[in-house]
């Protein structure tokens, strides 16, 4: 018979020694003990990508054009002369509809993303808080790694590969793919589901540093706004600013992988042996400024991305926590 202990502190004078005492609950306690505490945070990270996944149906235009300008091979002369040029091209062949081909694989990932991100990251956080509860910038950075570690290869991958597919397939002479589960399908059918994992090497990298950078520029931040005082309440224009901030540093951080990724990713992709030998094609055939491609975009989107979910992950923490004790 599988049985559920619940733990309860307490602490002895003078010195305050900490001590848990675990008493047996019943089946049914059980259940309502843990769906209690783990409700509210699966709420939060819920909400979370359910924020992410409107800011992305807002924003995704600047993704397409990121995504086309580093599919965009060095040529003579290349496809895009640039940002607006991608767009006129775009809208003049497909229409405004063109600019949001592959955001279904986006809106379908952004809820599982957001809670294995959070979900990671508060269970490593969990672990390396000192003895007063505080995360430092240090240990933020290797929390956020595995949390991005862990959301590239559980959500990410496949999401990121059928997106970058889908606009590639665009472009092509005769698209292949007429809609979100066609696309899946006829990959899954002609590649096997490792189809879906195209480029796994380099979005493990590319989200690892992501979310390593993020939270360690996050964390830094909290810190250093509430100084000596852990309980300061931080405001939540102020947490906004403290993520679009995040979320330039990450663009600037790592774009070059984020490049090498959406090429491992492309119809193309056969071209390159390994994360390693895209690298060196592009630098050794293009140049390193094209290790930068769609920069531009991906940094008005991501710093609306991570300021959006941080705010409303962290105010429905605050809301939640004023009925059940979550932290």
């Amino acid at each position: 018979m599988l049985l559920f202990y619940k733990p309860y502190q307490i602490s002895f004078t003078p010195n305050h020694t900490k001590v848990f005492i675990c008493i047996p609950l019943s089946r049914f306690d059980s259940f309502v003990e843990t769906s209690v505490f783990f409700f509210p945070l699966l709420l939060a990270r819920s909400l979370g990508g359910i924020a992410g996944g409107i800011e992305i149906c807002i924003t995704f235009p600047t993704e397409y054009v990121k995504t086309q300008l580093q599919l965009d091979e060095k040529a003579n002369p290349p496809k895009y002369k640039g940002i607006v040029d991608c767009v006129k091209q775009t809208v003049k062949s497909h229409g405004v509809r063109g600019l949001y081909r592959g955001l279904s694989s986006l809106v379908y990932g952004s809820i599982p993303k957001a809670a294995v991100r959070f979900g990671m990251f508060e269970f490593l956080s969990n672990k390396m808080r000192d003895e007063s509860g505080k995360l430092d910038s240090k240990r933020g950075f290797f929390c956020g790694l595995g949390a991005g570690v862990a959301e590239a290869v559980v959500v990410v991958c496949p999401m990121e590969t059928i997106k970058v597919k889908f606009i590639h397939d665009q472009t092509s002479a005769n698209p292949k793919y007429r809609g979100f589960f066609h696309g899946v399908r006829e990959i899954i059918r002609s590649q096997g589901l490792k189809g879906t994992y195209q480029g796994l090497t380099a979005t493990v990298l590319k989200q690892g540093s992501n979310q390593a950078i993020r939270f360690y520029v996050m964390t830094s931040l909290r810190n250093w706004y509430k100084g000596d005082d852990p309980n300061k309440a931080i405001n939540p224009l102020i947490t906004g600013l403290f993520g679009a901030i995040a979320g330039a540093a990450s663009v600037f951080g790592n774009t070059p992988l984020d490049v090498i990724k959406t090429r491992m990713q492309g119809l193309e992709a056969h071209k390159y042996k390994s994360t390693v030998d895209c690298a060196v094609k592009i630098l050794k055939h293009e140049g390193p400024l094209a290790f930068y491609k769609g920069t531009v975009p991906r940094l008005g989107r991501v710093c609306m991305d991570v300021a959006i979910v941080f705010i409303i992950y962290e105010e429905v923490v605050k809301l939640l926590n004023l009925v059940w004790k979550t932290d």
